[in-house]
């Protein structure tokens, strides 16, 4: 007698989820995403859906982390290029900033933030080690700098802080679409605030 056939597991793959997730959420908004459509994206129930994400504020944020995670990813290389330490905080100052309106990523930070005051402590806490990550690669590359002599000295934690806050404004402007905030023009004025704030003091 035949062996029975092994029953094929017919759910997608995590990332397929995820990345049909992040597509709908940057073209609707969260409140335009429901499981049923996103089952019938990827070929999976909504039932199976809730069983995994339990929440549209769960897969959300799964959906953040999963993005992060690739794009956390990217950093890293690019941070462990060789070259000047400038040239490293270009890269990443390029990295941060959307690559223009409606940018998938920053359109699911914004709908993140946006729920964060009604978020658990669990939640803020997955978003805080995102945050955090970003931060501290940041101090250490100001850090490196001024220990080299390219940067004047400044205090890198604070430093990272403000740049941080500088670029979360203009990339939200970006992301939203707001006349005059490009993302060229946004890299030309960050530019132009770190040149002024990091030049290192002449002799």
């Amino acid at each position: 007698m035949p062996a029975s056939p092994r029953r094929r597991n017919t759910a997608p793959p995590r990332e397929d989820v995820l990345a049909a997730a992040m597509a709908t959420i940057a073209e609707r908004g969260l409140d335009g995403l429901t499981m049923a459509g996103l089952g019938r994206e990827v070929h999976m129930s909504s039932g199976h859906l809730l069983y995994y994400f339990r929440t549209k504020d769960e897969l959300l944020l799964r959906t953040l982390e999963w993005s992060e995670d690739r794009l956390g990813a990217e950093r890293r290389a690019l941070l462990g290029l060789p070259g000047t330490v400038r040239e490293r905080l270009d890269a990443y100052i390029a990295l941060y900033v959307p690559e223009g309106h409606r940018d998938p990523h920053w359109t699911l930070w914004l709908e993140v933030w946006n729920r964060s005051r009604d978020a658990d402590d669990d939640a803020r806490v997955r978003q805080a080690a995102i945050e955090g990550a970003w931060h501290r690669d940041l101090v250490a590359l100001v850090a490196e700098g001024v220990s080299r002599g390219e940067f004047r000295a400044v205090d890198a934690e604070r430093f990272a802080t403000r740049l941080r806050a500088l670029l979360d404004g203009f990339s939200v402007h970006v992301t939203v679409g707001i006349p005059g905030t490009g993302r060229d023009q946004v890299l030309d004025q960050v530019a132009e605030y770190t040149d002024e704030a990091l030049a290192p003091a002449r002799p």
